[in-house]
């Protein structure tokens, strides 16, 4: 027994109770919420996990269950209060090869992945065969599991759609503590839940991802504009680009804003000066950023259909290039990390806000927010991502909620915070989201949490009914991740 709950006594030696483990699994990426759980199971099998939750699903006061992997949530997603947390790290340590690669040239091939594996993993051990998933998140040491539950999206979902639009096959222990192996084909109902369905209906212990063959070099370019409009456009014109069928040019697409003329690491010494004075007199520059993938064979005819397209955009003198390696590349803010670390300024609070907004609202958005809100009151030092994408690369019958416009926007308000003034941060975030309400523009939120049952109903909309329905089916008794606050 832990904390008045009874748990299964055939997985006492995997249970920890002591506090290192309570602390652990109590705190987040976020560092705003801390929530104990009464217990820690370190699973070191899928058995582990369906005794758990079987258990949990027999019992007449069940417990919940909150599977953790990097605990890369910022409002507490995957906490379980007094309930139980899964270590799903801990199946890596099982001694088993979680990382298989199969298929073949013709069918197609693919990886299947453990749940708990992270994508930079997945990474290392594709290429060693000259393959790579095709789909990103811009962060790499995140759990497969984890990602899938939300959505996974980066600079190739204009092109490949998110990462749960590349997944095969999945293997998912339900709220009823079942083993289930579900596809399109097999169990469709499930598969299609599980798939950005924030951890409500089971925990994802294997994926079976879609492969390509990988190139091994890219080149990742920035260009800078002082006008929204026409950076939309531009960044519009790369998104048609591959919809005409060009091929894959560019592989990759973001944007984000430029506010601090401190931040400037990515571009030669000797232009620095410039761009910041250009801060100064605009206050804000759009950055479009770009990138294409390529080796020996290709490299050439890359430059010159990009030489094509370029010239065809109204960025401000100056293309900021760098060539570096595939994993450089997607592995890039792993390096920025490793400096924070060092600074002490990674273990902080992020109190992140991260928005889909419709293209009808984006020109609304970028003078209430951009302007009138983050520099009109100078929060000019945090990240913020600006992208477009197209709503017919996400598959609809899956749980993820995206706006219903054919081209949407991502907005990232990726903010790092003291211990002592994340509100401030948060707050911001609510006058953003107040603003948006006023001026009638219909964001939806991705990664988000919502304070109230209304809340969620709003948020998925028509998909409502149905993701009731499925947590009726596949977790009735409302064990799994509470952290959510959907049910629970």
């Amino acid at each position: 027994m832990a904390n008045n709950i009874t748990l299964p006594p055939n997985l006492q030696d995997k249970i920890h109770t002591d506090a290192d483990a309570i602390e652990a699994a109590s705190t987040d990426f976020g560092h705003i919420i801390t929530k104990n759980p009464a217990a820690v199971l370190f699973p070191s099998s899928m058995e582990d996990l369906k005794a758990l939750i079987r258990f949990s699903f027999n019992s007449s006061v069940p417990y919940t269950v909150a599977a953790k992997g990097q605990a890369h949530s910022v409002h507490g997603e995957a906490m379980a209060t007094n309930g139980v947390v899964v270590e799903m790290t801990s199946l890596s340590k099982s001694g088993s090869n979680r990382i298989v690669i199969g298929g073949d040239k013709a069918s197609g091939f693919y990886v299947d992945v453990g749940g708990e594996q992270l994508w930079i993993d997945v990474l290392n051990a594709t290429l060693q065969k000259g393959l790579t998933p095709v789909s990103w998140t811009d962060y790499l040491y995140l759990t497969v599991g984890g990602t899938l539950s939300n959505a996974g999206i980066s600079g190739q979902t204009h092109l490949k759609g998110p990462q749960i639009n590349n997944v095969n096959e999945l293997d998912v222990v339900t709220g009823k503590g079942e083993l289930v192996t579900c596809s399109k084909q097999e169990n469709s109902e499930l598969f299609y839940a599980v798939l950005g369905g924030l951890g409500q209906f089971g925990i994802i212990t294997r994926a079976r991802i879609v492969l390509q063959p990988a190139k091994t070099k890219v080149k990742w370019f920035r260009m800078l504009y002082t006008d929204f409009d026409t950076f939309r456009k531009d960044q519009e014109k790369l998104l048609a680009v591959n919809e005409s069928g060009s091929g894959e040019i560019p592989n990759f697409l973001e944007g984000q804003l430029l506010m601090d003329p401190n931040s400037l690491d990515f571009y030669p010494p000797e232009d620095r000066p410039r761009i910041a004075s250009l801060i100064k007199q605009y206050g804000i520059l759009y950055v479009l950023e770009t990138a294409s993938y390529y080796d020996d064979r290709t490299k050439h005819s890359v430059d010159k259909k990009l030489h094509q397209l370029f010239k065809s955009l109204s960025y401000l003198p100056s293309i900021y290039s760098k060539n570096v390696t595939y994993v450089e590349f997607l592995d890039r803010v792993h390096t920025d990390e490793l400096v924070l670390r060092k600074k002490g300024l990674w273990e902080v609070p992020h109190p992140w806000l991260n928005l889909f907004i419709p293209k009808s609202g984006i020109q609304a958005f970028n003078n209430g927010v951009f302007k009138n809100i983050l520099l009109k009151q100078n929060f000019t030092k945090s990240i913020v991502l600006v992208y477009p994408m197209y709503r017919n690369k996400w598959d609809d019958n899956m749980s993820a909620v995206i706006p219903d416009e054919e081209i949407f926007y991502t907005a990232g308000f990726l903010h790092s915070s003291g211990f002592d003034n994340w509100q401030v941060f948060d707050n911001i975030n609510k006058e953003i989201l107040e603003f948006c309400d006023k001026a009638g523009i219909k964001v939806k939120k991705y990664l988000g949490y919502q304070d109230a049952k209304d809340k969620w109903i709003d948020h998925f909309g028509s998909k409502w009914k149905t993701f009731q329905d499925m947590k009726t089916q596949f977790d009735p008794k409302m064990i799994l991740s509470p952290g959510q606050r959907i049910f629970n």
